[in-house]
């Protein structure tokens, strides 16, 4: 099943929903359509039961010149800068709020990256739960050749996954790493061949989406919220999200299903 938006695609299939960032002819730079139609699908997908995960990646930019084809792939390279060049100082502010909802979507989301994500598109890589990427791909922070800095999130989640130093290097430099680098940096999660990458994610979309839904968004929100606190407050948020699924159909459903050594049916109530 595909919708119908202006700068972005959402398909559906056994269980995962992919958003693909649908501008190619900007390397899918992010103007302020992209960001609403993101949101209005990501809470019309919150309502559907049967999509358990999501991924969000990138369509590439295909010209022919000569009657040779060319291909430049891009997850996205950040804020639209001719958007950029018409609003007031500050302005873009607000689209942190997308990053941060991304964060906190109840189900999981996958970045799938295959080519660039530098800027914004990076801090959208890293407000989603796991990155996959392709061989290919190429991350970085280039505002500060711009004359500005990270202002969607790059500045505290960065250093949040990589650790501080590294992040003030790649965001004081504005330098470009590569997948592996950033796989080894613990940047990017899963490493693969450009024409295996739709394959290895969704493999892994799918086992996601195979669990029980109820406690899936349990333990993201648990552990995410868990980041901010002290231990002694993290393990009492947890127990107090234990005690709410042991009252759940799933949880009797999936106790059942292990003593008959079956497959569970999630209701995910």
């Amino acid at each position: 099943m595909r919708l119908s938006y202006q700068t972005i695609i959402v398909e559906k299939i056994d269980g995962v929903a992919k958003i693909t960032l649908n501008r190619p002819e900007v390397l899918n730079a992010i103007n302020t359509t992209m960001r609403t139609e993101l949101y209005n699908a990501l809470e019309e997908l919150k309502k559907d039961d049967s999509v358990r995960v999501v991924i969000l990646t990138g369509a590439p930019r295909i010209r022919e010149k000569e009657g040779v084809k060319e291909i430049r792939y891009a997850f996205s390279v950040g804020w639209d800068m001719t958007e950029a060049m018409q609003r007031p100082s500050g302005e873009g502010a607000p689209q942190i709020d997308l990053m941060s909802y991304i964060e906190n979507y109840e189900k999981p989301v996958i970045a799938m990256v295959n080519g660039y994500a530098l800027g914004g598109g990076l801090e959208l890589a890293l407000a989603c739960d796991f990155i996959f990427a392709s061989e290919n791909s190429e991350f970085g922070s280039p505002e500060i050749d711009r004359g500005f800095m990270p202002g969607w999130g790059g500045t505290q989640r960065l250093p949040r996954r990589i650790g501080l130093p590294k992040a003030k290097r790649l965001i004081l430099t504005g330098e470009r790493i590569s997948a592996r680098e950033a796989e080894r940096i613990g940047l990017v999660d899963v490493v693969a061949p450009m024409e295996k990458l739709e394959e290895v994610t969704m493999e892994f979309a799918k086992k996601l989406a195979s669990k029980a839904p109820l406690a899936v968004k349990a333990i993201k929100e648990v552990m995410n919220k868990g980041m901010d606190l002290d231990l002694q407050s993290g393990l009492k948020l947890e127990q107090e999200f234990v005690a709410k699924l042991v009252q759940t159909e799933d949880f009797r459903e999936g106790i059942r299903a292990f003593l008959e050594k079956r497959q569970p049916q999630w209701k995910g109530r």
